[in-house]
């Protein structure tokens, strides 16, 4: 019988390293990770999400997310999750789908890292917007995790620091 391995979320905003650190940690850990989903969606159809694109977008990344568990070890890296996607629609629509507030509501994450907008802003063709934006989306993300009461570390500064700070709560097996 495998055990479930810890889920790790890692959010941020736009251009903030989130992929990075993912990556990165898995690699430190001996484990899996789960890239973000919306990058493979821009790519593939060439276009921003819609609206009515946000809840399949979430529902996939934790498709993946329940896909990739099974053979990950201690811990799986989430990079991103629907609170994200969830958090975006806010911004740019206004509003949260009832299915995406649902999927959202379930953030059933062991730890929460987020990670600091204090690295350059780089433009990535569809997928990012402004540093304006990031640092709007920074706040509402600090803010929203506030209201709901999860627990998160704020990751700073660059990658070797980041995983000094996540080794420091995680362990360095």
């Amino acid at each position: 019988m495998s055990v479930e391995p810890a889920r790790v979320a890692i959010l941020g905003a736009e251009s903030s390293g989130k992929s990075t650190v993912a990556e990165a940690l898995a690699r430190r850990y001996g484990t899996l990770w789960v890239p973000e989903y919306l990058r493979e969606f821009v790519d593939t159809r060439g276009r921003v999400p819609h609206e009515q694109d946000q809840y399949a977008i979430a529902l996939t990344q934790r498709a993946r997310e329940d896909a990739v568990a099974r053979d990950a070890r201690r811990f799986l890296f989430c990079d991103t999750t629907p609170l994200m996607t969830a958090l975006y629609s806010r911004v740019y629509w206004g509003r949260v789908d009832a299915q995406l507030a649902r999927l959202d509501a379930g953030h059933d994450y062991a730890w929460t890292f987020v990670t600091a907008p204090d690295t350059p802003w780089e433009p990535d063709g569809l997928q990012r917007e402004s540093e304006e934006v990031r640092q709007l989306v920074h706040s509402m993300l600090l803010e929203t995790l506030a209201a709901r009461g999860i627990d998160y570390m704020l990751l700073e500064g660059d990658l070797p620091h980041r995983m000094r700070q996540v080794e420091a709560l995680l362990g360095r097996i």
